[in-house]
């Protein structure tokens, strides 16, 4: 497990410049504000992380002090939140996004996974039972994201048609299909 310690953003962003094409993965120590121990910022660490086409994974306690996330050069056909396509955007206005950043944006707005578009199945399923749209349209946007993403990952048609009946039919009794649980809404 290769792990850094940076002292701030800048040396994040410099660990980035020099290893970002070559490493596949590395666990970032981040001190907390009151630990006194200079430390880039969560927010910052992303940020860099995007200038460099990385992502951010699992987040550890390490201590007392500080904790660990874990980077990796994103895949694919990852698809990018709001927040993260939010802050790609701020990168690119302030000048900070690498060539390499801005062709893993260029290849998910080619490929699709830049913006999660609704399943027009499950549009349309959703339409035929009123209980499962009213509790679906209540969902939080990450929710409904991730049920979106479940199903447009579907490789064959009837896997696709199955997790639409599964998402309507958790949806007419409040819960979200494709999290941890299934647990309900609200």
């Amino acid at each position: 497990m290769n792990t850094f310690t940076a002292n701030s953003a800048a040396q994040w962003r410099a660990w980035l410049a020099e290893h970002s094409e070559s490493e596949t993965e590395v666990w970032l120590v981040i001190h907390h504000k009151d630990s006194g121990t200079p430390s880039p910022r969560y927010h910052e660490a992303i940020e860099q992380a995007l200038c460099f086409g990385w992502i951010d994974g699992l987040h550890r306690k390490r201590d007392a002090n500080s904790s660990q996330l874990r980077f990796t050069p994103r895949k694919p056909r990852s698809t990018w939140s709001q927040v993260n396509r939010d802050r790609a955007a701020a990168m690119i206005s302030s000048g900070q996004m690498t060539a390499r950043g801005q062709a893993v944006i260029d290849a998910a707005k080619a490929n699709g996974t830049w913006e999660v578009v609704a399943d027009s199945g499950l549009l349309a399923a959703l339409e035929l039972n009123a209980a499962a749209r009213e509790n679906f349209e209540r969902f939080p946007p990450s929710s409904k994201r991730l049920i979106m993403e479940w199903i447009g990952g579907a490789k064959k048609v009837e896997t696709r048609v199955r997790r639409i009946e599964r998402a309507v039919e958790l949806a007419a009794v409040n819960l979200r299909a494709n999290h941890p649980g299934v647990r309900a809404h609200g």
